[in-house]
């Protein structure tokens, strides 16, 4: 297993994560909106990340992107596992600096929740909307890789706007795994560490339905 691509998913996802999760603090505490604020930090998060280290391990940060690049045929099961490990290892890490800077209840504050519409409306929309990302990553990279860079971090900019007032808009199991683990509030997590996997696998089927030819 290759060292530098583990490390470059755990600081890629370190950098997603982090600053995504500080644009909610910042947000907060600003008293301004989160929905006009939070979308582009996490999206330019990620733009960030890739920046840093996408050209190491691909810049996957998401266990469910993984997901999708594993049944892709585009990684193996060991590097799959490594680079999940990784990913959460970084989550984690970025939720861990956000404590050190204020405390649990701010840490708490960035975790993904349910909406208005509750559970069911959570898990659909991270259903849809992760068949959308993973989807829109696997074409891509594959059809004009040369762009990636943008079209990737755009996507979650408009998935955070699209998601954030349903499922506080995930899409990504590490990412919301990191704030619920060091703010010790494990409530309706299993939402966030499900549903991202199966849309996934609808994004992925998505893929090879409109753009097998690609290969």
């Amino acid at each position: 297993m290759d060292t530098r691509k583990l490390l470059a998913e755990a600081i890629g996802t370190f950098i997603l994560v982090g600053v995504g999760s500080l644009s909610i603090v910042s947000a907060g505490a600003a008293g301004v909106s989160g929905l006009l604020v939070v979308p582009f930090g996490f999206g330019l998060g990620l733009l960030a990340a890739i920046a840093v280290s996408g050209h190491v391990s691909g810049g996957h940060y998401n266990p469910a992107v993984t997901l999708g690049a594993l049944v892709d045929r585009r990684i193996d099961v060991t590097g799959a596992i490594g680079y999940v490990v990784a990913q959460v290892v970084g989550a984690v890490a970025a939720s861990a600096v956000i404590l050190a800077m204020s405390d649990a209840a701010t840490v708490s504050g960035t975790r993904n929740v349910p909406g208005a519409g509750g559970d069911v409306a959570a898990i659909v929309a991270e259903v849809v909307l992760t068949a959308v990302f993973v989807a829109v990553i696997l074409t891509v990279t594959k059809r004009d890789p040369g762009h990636a860079w943008l079209v990737i971090p755009l996507t979650l900019v408009v998935i955070h706007f699209a998601g954030i007032p349903i499922s506080g808009a995930s899409v990504n199991p590490a990412r919301a795994l990191g704030p619920a683990l060091v703010s010790g509030d494990l409530s309706s997590i299993l939402i966030y560490l499900t549903a991202p996997f199966a849309g996934a696998l609808v994004g992925w089927a998505a893929y090879r339905l409109l753009g097998s030819d690609a290969d």
